[in-house]
């Protein structure tokens, strides 16, 4: 098996390192990550200029790009065949609810899946104890399932582990995307040219975390998994347009 494995916090992000090494030992690795932190791109593709691969001297490549770049780059120009997955992370911080719209975490694993390639998104929900080798070996159990029991459906994963021991943790739950309040203000500010300067705001609290939902699960210790799709069509909706339409 093959994995190509990339993330938004950079290639030198420690995440990365400890998910590549414990996915080594059940799969053939690639890494193909930001040169740079690019938190929050979210699916944006690099097009006003071109792309340069380099290799770090540990033989990650990296991309002066986006996360969505990396792995568009790597399965329609780099790699000589498909990935058998691509696994993205592990992020630092969470990507649950409504995080996931701006997350260039998710966007590495969403970029594979819309190249016909099954992915995973993992990410750690942070709570200062930095407990990546949980997540990693979250990350291969998962792995190893979808090897063993593949879904019938394509498949892309949204992976939240609670930032503990991996004995502490309470189990693995399906789940479904909470929702935040909206995002704090803006931070206003200004530079040493005394030039007003503004900062985005830290994200809303939880909205919707009850039974069933992300942010639920990981309170409870447990490791959320939610499978994603992407048709933004709201079909309860398209009724009420089309009669809209027609005044």
């Amino acid at each position: 098996m093959r994995i190509l494995l990339s993330n938004d916090d950079g290639y030198f992000a420690p995440g990365l390192a400890i998910l590549a090494e414990a996915l080594s030992a059940v799969a053939e690795i690639v890494v193909v990550a930001p040169e740079r932190d690019r938190s929050g791109a979210s699916n944006s593709l690099t097009l006003d200029r071109p792309l340069v691969l380099r290799q770090a001297h540990n033989g990650f490549y990296y991309v002066n790009g986006t996360p969505t770049d990396c792995v568009h780059l790597a399965v329609t120009g780099m790699l000589d065949t498909l990935p058998d997955m691509v696994v993205s992370g592990i992020n630092h911080g969470a990507n649950m609810g409504d995080d996931t719209v701006y997350s260039g975490t998710v966007a590495a694993a969403t970029e594979g899946y819309l190249l016909g390639v099954p992915a995973i998104a993992v990410s750690l929900v942070n709570q200062g104890q930095e407990q990546f080798a949980t997540a990693a070996r979250v990350v291969v159990d998962l792995v190893q399932r979808l090897i063993s029991h593949p879904l019938t459906q394509a498949t892309l994963l949204n992976v939240n582990v609670p930032d503990l021991p991996y004995e502490q943790l309470q189990g693995v739950c399906e789940t479904r995307l909470g929702r935040r309040h909206k995002a704090e203000p803006v931070i206003q500010s200004y530079n040493p040219r005394g030039q007003k300067i503004y900062w985005v705001g830290a994200a809303g609290a939880a909205q919707d975390a009850g039974e069933g939902t992300d942010f639920y699960a990981v309170e409870r210790r447990c490791v959320s998994v939610t499978p994603l799709q992407l048709d933004l069509t709201h079909y309860a909706q398209i009724d009420a347009v089309r009669e809209w339409l027609k005044r």
